[in-house]
């Protein structure tokens, strides 16, 4: 996970101070932050992040172009809502899905994917019905449908948090070409680890088929007006 963000103290310090207390506290027996608290740190992270990211459309060392074809993805996933309703890929068809796969627990990379995510949708405007924006967990063992519907809820209410057994996962991150593992530390309590895994964002079109793969840290605005550019197209990617 660490290799596809910026090399640069700033980044490192703004994620390592600005999310440590805001996610950290997801431990088993910890209860989740309330809503309000946690959309009120968010807020904070956000302001550091802006200060640390780079450079709008400008890519940092070591990250692929912004974006590319996505020839090998099958989109495919069946998972839960967090009400418990099964949610499969063509429950959305007719709409774009922007999707990206990460864990709430995360300290740097998915607090700054989801706030692009938002960041889109508010610059879609009106448009930003034409899209649906989900998040799919990589750790169903501690992300409850309470901890995921909190986490995006305080990112923005539009983006749908989705999580399902280990093995439904497994098998959705495997079409999508997303790789995760989790990462023990031997010092560390029982329980305790971090998942190292695939950044980046997975758009798909109003017919279901995976149009682009968006690398990580693409400025928003890039985002929306590639995004929004589809809409115009039609958004069908050519058969090939």
């Amino acid at each position: 996970m660490l290799n596809h963000a910026p090399k640069t103290r700033e980044y490192g310090e703004a994620f390592e101070a600005g999310t440590q207390e805001a996610f950290a506290a997801h431990g088993r027996g910890t209860p989740c932050a309330e809503r309000t608290a946690l959309a009120a740190r968010l807020d904070a992270v956000t302001q550091r992040l802006k200060a640390a990211l780079p450079v709008p459309g400008q890519i940092p060392q070591g990250h692929s172009p912004a974006e590319s074809e996505p020839n090998a993805i099958v989109p495919r996933y069946l998972m839960q809502d967090p009400n418990g309703r099964a949610v499969t890929n063509e429950d959305f068809l007719g709409r774009f899905q922007l999707i990206s796969f990460g864990y709430t627990s995360c300290p740097d990379v998915c607090p700054t994917t989801l706030l692009e995510m938002k960041d889109v949708l508010k610059a879609l405007g009106d448009k930003a019905a034409q899209l649906q924006a989900i998040f799919i967990t990589v750790d169903p063992e501690r992300d409850s449908a309470q901890v995921l519907r909190e986490y995006t809820s305080a990112f923005d209410p539009r983006i749908l948090g989705l999580r399902g057994s280990e093995e439904l996962t497994r098998r959705a991150a495997s079409e999508f070409k997303v790789r995760y593992e989790k990462v023990r530390d031997p010092a560390a309590p029982p329980g305790s680890y971090t998942v190292d895994h695939s950044a980046g964002m997975i758009l798909l079109g109003p017919d279901g088929r995976a149009v682009i793969r968006f690398a990580y840290a693409t400025p928003a605005k890039q985002l929306a007006e590639r995004i929004e550019a589809l809409m115009r197209e039609g958004g069908l990617r050519p058969a090939r």
